[in-house]
């Protein structure tokens, strides 16, 4: 069974910066993908950035060069380190992990709440 706990969400003013943590119940190298996704309320679930296990980064464009995405092999940690937040930046966001091998299976934790207001 694998289990994905997010933590680190709060309330922040535009500007500031959040780190959020993704703890997983297994050795993380198991995985050929994991990220971070993000859903406000009323709109669709999008992806915020993801890790490849070669260790390949990709961002969405509304958050380039403002998130950092990273992980912790020897801690089974993702984190997803947040810079310059804006109100359009509120949404509850969701660890992913990935993995193929004889099928695909994803794996969801349950979200953490991110809200970015004066």
């Amino acid at each position: 069974q694998v289990q994905l706990v997010e933590s680190g969400g709060d309330l922040v003013q535009p500007g500031g910066s959040l780190r959020l943590s993704c703890a997983a119940s297994s050795s993380i190298f198991i995985f050929n993908a994991m990220g971070w996704y993000r859903q406000a309320p009323g709109k669709e679930r999008e992806l915020v950035a993801d890790i490849t296990k070669s260790g390949f980064k990709n961002y969405a464009d509304s958050v380039k060069g403002r998130f950092t995405i990273s992980r912790d092999n020897a801690k089974n940690m993702l984190y997803l380190q947040m810079n310059s937040l804006k109100p359009e930046d509120t949404a509850v966001y969701y660890c992913n992990a990935y993995i193929n091998l004889i099928n695909e299976r994803n794996f969801w934790g349950q979200g953490t709440q991110v809200t970015v207001s004066s």
